[in-house]
């Protein structure tokens, strides 16, 4: 260093060439693409994704035209190959498996989540080990309130989602294309060393979608596991049943966004459908795999009595009663800023509302220091974990059980 101070075109260049901006308790991995076009207009977007494309290694969960026999009813339906409307495709055409969208994606074009492409008739993933974003945050924040309560989660997340929701809090990253964010290669293995080196007892797979890096996830899991540091999923439940099977095995704990509870709010508010993810919610359930369930609530949009009371009677008709469930507040942000934040009342309602059906863990989130953040014992009432926001403040468990009576407690605590 000469101690001259740097021009701020200076500084940027050095930014972008070292591509870690500290800050929040983590590290962004990336330098944005336009950026790099500032800075270099040689290197646009256009030569990263294809350099991105030869590098990218091969995804699970996909059929092909370019297959040998390739099997027609993944695509056709027996009516049309009876009448023989099946045709000869021009160019290998690939349909992804991974999530319910099923996208049938042309040579050289890519899936709705854009971390997905045909390339010569395989499909591979653009965003196997390149994380875009790395903190370490309290497992609170994920929320996961019934798993190993007060532990660090090392967080990670790629580009890419296959949903479009209109208040999605982490747009730039989820709706984000991976050239977008150009990142150095970091393996599965070194993501459990640098969790262990963080003394982070968690990887939480978070903040996009991690099932579009689902063969990623699956590997760092499976790496970090024999260093007893176990794996967590925050997911909008989207994925199809075979990929989820896998993510059961090996991970430990599993949060589901249920939305809304109606097809009409998926199709017009997250660019999705309901149906795959409830069967998803009960899949996880019958794992092994801890499961929460997270419902934030948009003013006007999902927060109606009928929707609310729906949501409760499903959850608790389905799952039981043991299985929490965060509602949420929402924020105005992306493609709903004109929408208030949604009225503690509201929040408090829904929760009476699961309560009243039977649910014992129901919680009020993202409204610091409300006594709906805390845990109480269905047996006795007493309060048995206190948080303020993120922070766990106060517990009385015993092996799982109520201090006060002893009750058994539903979750993971050791």
């Amino acid at each position: 260093m000469t101690g001259q101070p740097l021009s701020r075109r200076e500084f940027l260049k050095q930014a972008a060439r070292y591509g870690v901006i500290l800050g929040g308790g983590g590290i962004a991995l990336s330098h944005p693409s336009w950026l790099l076009d500032l800075l270099n207009p040689g290197l646009n977007a256009a030569a990263l994704l294809n350099d991105l494309a030869k590098e990218a290694p091969r995804a699970r969960f996909w059929i092909s035209t370019a297959m040998p026999n390739p099997d027609c009813l993944g695509c056709h339906t027996p009516d049309e190959i009876a009448a023989e409307k099946t045709h000869a495709h021009e160019q290998a055409i690939v349909k992804c498996l991974l999530c319910a969208q099923g996208c049938m994606i042309k040579q050289g074009e890519r899936g709705k989540c854009r971390a997905r492409m045909n390339v010569k008739g395989e499909l591979r993933s653009l965003v196997y080990g390149r994380p875009i974003t790395i903190h370490v945050d309290p497992i609170e924040k994920k929320p996961f309130y019934h798993f190993l309560p007060g532990a660090n989660a090392y967080s990670l997340a790629t580009a890419g989602c296959p949903l479009a929701c209109k208040f999605c809090q982490n747009w730039e990253i989820s709706q984000a294309r991976p050239e977008d964010y150009p990142v150095d290669y970091v393996a599965p293995q070194a993501v459990a060393n640098a969790a262990a080196s963080r003394n982070a007892p968690i990887i939480a797979f978070t903040y996009n979608e991690p099932t579009v890096f689902a063969e990623y996830l699956l590997d760092i899991a499976r790496a970090a596991r024999p260093q007893n540091i176990r794996s967590v999923l925050v997911s909008c439940g989207f994925m199809n049943a075979e990929p989820l099977t896998e993510m059961c095995e090996a991970l430990d704990a599993i949060k589901i966004d249920l939305k809304g509870f109606s097809d009409d709010f998926y199709r017009d508010v997250a660019g999705a459908a309901l149906k795959p993810v409830l069967r998803s919610i009960k899949q996880a359930a019958k794992s092994a795999a801890h499961l929460e369930i997270v419902n934030l609530v948009v003013p006007t949009l999902n927060d109606s009595e009928e929707m609310l009371t729906g949501l409760a009677e499903w959850v608790m008709g389905e799952l039981g009663p043991d299985v929490p469930i965060h509602f949420t507040r929402f924020h105005p942000d992306y493609q709903l800023p004109n929408l208030p934040p949604t009225p503690v009342a509201t929040l408090e309602r829904a929760r009476a509302i699961a309560l009243q059906k039977g649910i014992h863990y129901p919680y009020v989130g993202n409204v610091p220091g409300h006594p709906g953040n805390n845990t109480y014992c269905p047996g006795c009432g007493s309060v048995i974990i206190r948080r303020s926001g993120f922070f766990v403040l106060e517990m009385q468990l015993k092996k799982g059980r109520c201090s006060f009576c002893n009750h058994p407690i539903a979750g993971v605590w050791a």
